[in-house]
């Protein structure tokens, strides 16, 4: 085929190819992860790849919403719904999101722009969730789990409400196609002594629980032997040149001391929501992921099982650490 042909074929493709409506849930605050990842998702919708729907929180801090109201503002996205938890787990003040949501300039405005104040609650997480599903096509939506499962828990438990008469599970079942969560730790060559409950999961066991028993669509989970496979390189804030302040930078630098490198935990489930095509991780075997009461998680293998959890050879660590960082780093299409 002729090189002109080719291309205006790929373009056409590019064209046709619908966005994927996301709904990010997030205990932003915890690690700079969270803040990555949302930055990756600005830019794959910039790109036309993701249509950011809604962004759920499970830390229960007064400066998360706040923060991540800022960050999509400074992304040209002021009006993306925020929803908080309620009665949820770390309430801990952290200042990679206290910093940059309450920096103001000599004049007394705020450095990074927001709606949302650290003095009133935003809505409720569990509302927000049902209200952009419900407002969704059907099969349609991924799921972006990257916090705890306080919110998607109580999400199945909710009852029909004026977003929609279906009750919580229902709703997901036809509303959701994909779970992408980064959750566990998925080691079966590990001698039980080795093995531990990853953070996400052990800091809510019963919602996690729930979740991975009930949740009725396909599941993706991203271990956290993936994440800690491949470290976003602090040389890389320096990308982030084409604005100065960033909320990004702002939020990385006051996590821990610099300079550090840092774990692409969450990255990786943005990624592989976003282009699960793209051969940047493999997936096991079929089955269905358990969560013990320690938290600890494994993966029973059957051919019509719903879950999954990815791999990663030495290849696709590379390609995908190159994506990752340069869609977190991508400049605002502001």
């Amino acid at each position: 085929m002729p090189r002109l042909a080719a291309l205006a074929l790929l373009v056409a493709a590019s064209a046709a190819a619908q966005p994927v409506p996301v709904i990010f849930d997030t205990d932003m605050g915890n690690d700079v992860d969270d803040a990555l990842a949302l930055a990756m998702l600005h830019a794959l919708e910039s790109r036309g790849e993701v249509d950011l729907l809604a962004v759920t929180i499970t830390k229960d801090n007064r400066w998360a919403a706040p923060f991540v109201d800022a960050l999509n503002t400074f992304y040209g996205r002021p009006d993306v719904p925020v929803g908080v938890v309620r009665d949820g787990r770390t309430p801990e003040d952290a200042a990679m999101i206290q910093v940059p949501a309450g920096r103001r300039g000599p004049d007394g405005a705020l450095v990074y722009p927001r709606d949302l104040s650290e003095d009133m609650p935003g809505p409720d997480a569990v509302a927000v969730l049902r209200r952009a599903l419900a407002a969704a096509a059907d099969a349609s939506v991924v799921v972006v789990q990257v916090g705890f499962s306080t919110n998607l828990a109580r999400l199945l438990d909710s009852p029909g409400d004026a977003a929609s008469p279906l009750g919580g599970r229902d709703l997901v079942a036809r509303k959701v196609r994909l779970l992408s969560v980064m959750a566990g730790h998925f080691a079966p060559w590990a001698e039980p002594e080795d093995r531990w409950p990853e953070y996400n999961v052990e800091t809510d066991v019963p919602a996690a629980q729930r979740v991975f028993a009930e949740w009725p669509t396909p599941v993706v989970a991203s271990g956290f032997e993936v994440g800690v496979s491949m470290f976003f390189p602090a040389h890389a804030l320096t990308r982030y040149g084409w604005a100065a302040p960033h909320p990004v930078v702002d939020a990385y630098e006051n996590l821990i001391p610099m300079p550090y490198d840092r774990p692409t935990w969450d990255l990786t489930s943005v990624l592989y929501a976003a282009r699960p095509d793209e051969g940047y991780f493999g997936l096991s075997v079929p089955g269905t992921i358990r969560v013990d009461d320690r938290g600890l998680t494994d993966l029973f293998p059957h051919r019509d099982g719903r879950h999954r959890f990815l791999t990663v050879t030495d290849l696709q660590r590379a390609r995908a650490l190159e994506a990752m960082v340069a869609l977190a780093t991508q400049p605002a299409a502001r």
